[in-house]
């Protein structure tokens, strides 16, 4: 059995519409959001809401992940789960919930990013993550690549507030952060650039939500 027959088999359930890349055009300036989202909650909801004010975006691509190389497989749900669940969070029209990356078989961020910037030149794409994410960062394949690559956009969690002080990319990339009230420049500037974004914060996890699923 071929790779692509047999990948195309382990998503069959899964609409068609969720494997394509969202469709954008050239000038635009796009977030990309990244997560398992197992399950999304109203917290990333917050994320991408701010992120499409502060950034003054043209769209968000919430980009649902088949898996995640750094956590346990087993943990998660089904990807169609996971797609409908953040369509009814994801309620903004800018918001594109997609899992394009399962159609790719792609595994590391830092692998669909080159995709996506291969396939869309003159778009203005900005990673979006929340802070909670950022101490970690290091720990991603390739992750300087992504920084100078893309300007990064973090967005203030409970308890994560100080993160960008202490990490790892903080420290490499302190002389390319630009000031929070710079953000909707961040879109134009040319990387290595990065901001941290404070604003309503929600105490909602996914490992939280789990937990009591499983109680």
């Amino acid at each position: 059995m071929s790779a692509r027959l047999a990948l195309s088999r382990q998503y069959a359930s899964v609409d068609p519409a969720y494997l394509r890349m969202p469709y954008v055009e050239k000038g635009m300036a796009v977030g990309l959001f990244g997560g398992s989202f197992n399950p999304p909650h109203a917290g990333h909801a917050l994320v991408a809401e701010i992120a499409l004010r502060q950034l003054g975006l043209d769209q968000l691509w919430w980009m649902v992940t088949p898996g995640n190389p750094l956590k346990d497989v087993n943990e998660l749900a089904p990807l169609e789960r996971r797609l409908a669940e953040s369509r009814k969070i994801a309620k903004d029209p800018r918001i594109k919930v997609t899992a394009f990356e399962a159609a790719y078989n792609l595994r590391y961020t830092a692998d669909t990013l080159a995709l996506i910037k291969a396939r869309n030149p003159g778009v203005r794409f900005v990673w979006i993550m929340g802070a909670d994410n950022l101490a970690g960062f290091h720990r991603w394949q390739r992750w300087r690549q992504i920084a100078m690559n893309f300007p990064i956009a973090v967005i203030d969690r409970p308890g994560s507030t100080l993160a960008y002080l202490s990490s790892r990319l903080a420290k490499t990339f302190s002389h390319a952060r630009i000031d929070e009230a710079d953000a909707p420049l961040l879109p134009y500037i040319h990387p290595p650039a990065w901001t941290f974004i404070h604003g309503p914060r929600s105490s909602l996890s996914s490992t939280a939500i789990r937990n009591g699923r499983r109680k």
